[in-house]
């Protein structure tokens, strides 16, 4: 059985993503795909942390990952293909690459917000920083 990763943050081309590998993982009848949110662990300090405990804002981070999953898992179900859903903590990048690297995945697809070579390359995008730490192919999807 061949495993996608396909990072999802709410975006319509994450959700195009998710849809080529849809297409991809019907074409092979025996593909597996992880759909996963991914974000950084709140620094809650000083007097903040009198207002939003940790635990607070750790529910309103699963919310917000649930939210960011729910329409992917909708079109998962309708599509009939095989799914595991997921929230990361921790540098969006790392945690994606080390997770598919973790589940054996054969590929990871993720939507990319289209910007230019130049501006990728000043801003730094979570795509591009996918590419370099990820041990599998990355296909980026426009």
């Amino acid at each position: 059985m061949r495993k996608f990763m396909v990072p999802v943050d709410g975006s319509e081309k994450a959700l195009r993503a998710l849809g080529y590998a849809i297409k991809l993982a019907r074409e092979d009848g025996s593909t597996k795909i992880y759909i996963v949110t991914a974000h950084d662990e709140p620094d809650i300090y000083g007097e903040i942390a009198v207002y939003v405990p940790r635990e607070k804002m750790a529910d309103l981070q699963q919310r917000i990952g649930e939210s960011r999953l729910g329409p992917a898992e909708a079109i998962l179900k309708e599509a009939g293909v095989p799914y595991e859903a997921e929230i990361l903590i921790g540098d969006t990048a790392t945690e994606i690459a080390r997770r598919a690297d973790e589940l054996g995945c054969d590929a990871i697809v993720m939507g990319t917000r289209g910007m230019s070579a130049i501006a990728g390359l000043v801003m730094g995008s979570v795509a591009t920083k996918v590419v370099h730490a990820a041990k599998v192919p990355v296909t980026l999807v426009k």
